[in-house]
């Protein structure tokens, strides 16, 4: 099964749906075979970004100028969906729908001339260094510093939970250039850390309860000297870039779990037509029945939200709020998808060699990262 099973998209165009096909072709080739490995030594290797980077999978919205395809973000979301029906775990979103854009909207002639067309192949894989181990959502109380010698910065500190951790090549270092600003946020800026730099290490690959080839790792910064030609931007302006980024990051979110939860909700329809039970299948109860047929009107309703926050983000015009609520309202879909698809394998569900198991376990951290959901409601209530 494939998501053309989800009739009346309204997103997309015809260019969109054949870049769709290419994708499809792709993952099933060079992805889908070898998750399984990829899971086991919980890492996806950097010759698979390679091979996506020579079909146009990464960056798609880069310039021409810098080697990209020079795309809208629809082409973005189309990788993000294929790649989370298909299960494939590499982290293209926070190459793609992340980082890309600091670097495209932020960076100097120099910095874009010099990364996104690597961004762009897969020779570089990139990382945004954000978190630390006693700050997550309040990224205002951040204690890794970044303090000029002369011509450089000597950066000190660590961060955790790292999405690329272990492949980065280039990260983008969320740091205090100025620790004693009021209010805080006046301090921040971003710091492109080459993964070559004395003094930066990564740490152990991070053991986590879902999500095993995601690579995700802890950084250690230990009197890092970069050139200040390093700060992306403006210096501290680092908390307003991050701020006005969040859209497209929530967003990409809400377009990878809703697409998640179309492939789990496929596989079940799936399951419960061959499960034998009671001289029939479990899909003849009316229970089970039921419980599809409201799961199939909720993502009904899914599709169509997330249509019209691509099509309206396309524009330009989704604001931070309606970023936040696709966020929370996706995420928390996509749990509820899980878990009950996940009961209406009964036993199986409960078995790691079932795709569902893996399913439910990686859709644990939907509603944490990019912002807890308890976050995603405070950002709403702002605007109420």
């Amino acid at each position: 099964m494939t998501l053309d099973t989800v009739a009346g998209r309204f997103a997309y165009t015809e260019d969109h749906e054949a870049f769709r096909q290419t994708v499809r072709s792709f993952l099933a080739k060079e992805g889908v075979p070898h998750v399984d490995t990829w899971e086991r030594e919980r890492l996806v290797p950097k010759a698979f970004w390679q091979k996506a980077g020579e079909i146009g999978m990464l960056c798609p919205t880069a310039p021409e100028a810098y080697g990209g395809l020079g795309l809208d973000f629809g082409y973005n979301a189309i990788v993000d969906e294929e790649m989370a029906y298909a299960g494939v775990p590499a982290g293209f979103s926070l190459q793609s729908d992340i980082v890309a854009g600091y670097m495209e909207t932020y960076g100097s002639e120099e910095q874009k001339a010099e990364w996104l067309p690597k961004m762009v192949s897969g020779d570089v894989i990139t990382a945004i260094a954000m978190t630390e181990p006693g700050t997550g959502s309040d990224l205002q109380s951040i204690r890794t510093t970044a303090k000029k010698d002369g011509n450089h910065y000597v950066i000190n500190g660590s961060k955790t939970y790292i999405t690329n951790g272990q492949n980065t090549d280039l990260t983008l270092v969320v740091a205090k250039t100025d620790p004693d600003a009021q209010p805080a946020w006046k301090g921040m800026s971003i710091i492109l850390v080459e993964s070559d730099r004395e003094g930066f290490s990564k740490g152990r690959k991070l053991d986590k309860i879902g999500q095993d080839a995601a690579d995700t790792s802890e950084l250690f910064f230990e009197d890092v000297r970069v050139p200040i030609t390093n700060c992306l931007g403006e210096e501290g302006m680092g908390f307003v870039y991050l701020m006005s980024q969040l859209p497209q990051e929530r967003l990409s979110i809400a377009v990878s779990v809703m697409a998640s939860c179309q492939k789990a909700f496929d596989d079940t329809v799936a399951f419960v037509k061959e499960r034998k039970a009671f001289k029939g299948v479990v899909f003849d109860f009316q229970n089970t029945k039921f419980v599809l047929a409201d799961l199939k009107a909720k993502l009904q309703v899914g599709w169509a939200h997330l249509d019209w926050a691509i099509a309206r983000h396309l524009k330009g015009e989704l604001t931070n709020e309606e970023g936040a609520a696709a966020k929370l309202w996706h995420t928390d879909l996509q749990w509820e998808v899980m878990d009950k698809c996940l009961q209406l394998h009964g036993g199986a569900g409960y078995m790691n060699e079932y795709p569902i198991a893996r399913m439910w376990r990686g859709a644990r951290v939907s509603r944490i990262y990019g912002g807890t959901n308890e976050i995603m409601k405070e950002v709403i209530a702002r605007k109420l």
